[in-house]
């Protein structure tokens, strides 16, 4: 098979492949049409729409986000479960992302669950499964163990993300992240 080009098309092509071109719609919108001075917010944004990571959240799940029963001291297993699902029914958001969201709401109850702390926590991989309600037992699973072994230790759960994915990162230095 021979490669393509830029050499394989012309002018008259141009309409049809703009036409087609469906990459982050909204926020590709959104972008086109920025005026103004370009601050962080925007950078981020033109950030995310690079990497292909934004994700267009439904007003029912801002909702669920906001709840104010996220932001106690225990966790509300239900609620948490409900979040997640919807989270997880976003486009462009999967557990690790939703974790990072959660964990942005209540660091007291949420933490981030990612490749470098599961790692370090049980010693293998993150596998993620493709069922959402298995990611959510998955997830609570791992909230759980994290807090008992930052009780162990006498860490902080607010930061143990954070420290868990610095010792990996500085312990495990010679080993590959898989994704």
């Amino acid at each position: 098979m021979t490669l393509k080009t830029i050499n394989d098309i012309c002018k008259q092509d141009e309409a049809g492949f703009l036409e087609r071109f469906d990459y982050q719609g909204n926020l590709t919108k959104k972008l086109d049409h920025t005026t103004g001075d370009f601050d962080q917010d925007i950078i981020n944004e033109i950030l995310l729409w690079k990497v292909n990571r934004y994700a267009q959240i439904k007003p029912n799940t801002e909702d669920l986000i906001n709840s104010p029963s996220l932001r106690g001291r225990v966790m509300d297993k239900e609620k948490t479960k409900e979040v997640l699902l919807a989270l997880l029914d976003t486009k462009g958001i999967r557990l690790p992302v939703a974790s990072t969201i959660l964990r942005f709401v209540n660091p007291e109850i949420y933490q981030i669950i990612d490749q470098r702390v599961h790692r370090f926590l049980y010693g293998k991989a993150l596998k993620v499964p493709h069922n959402r309600n298995q990611q959510i037992v998955l997830y609570l699973d791992y909230l759980k163990r994290l807090k008992e072994e930052c009780e162990k230790r006498g860490f902080s759960f607010r930061n143990s993300d954070r420290v868990l994915y610095q010792a990996d990162k500085e312990r495990n230095a010679d080993e590959n992240i898989k994704y």
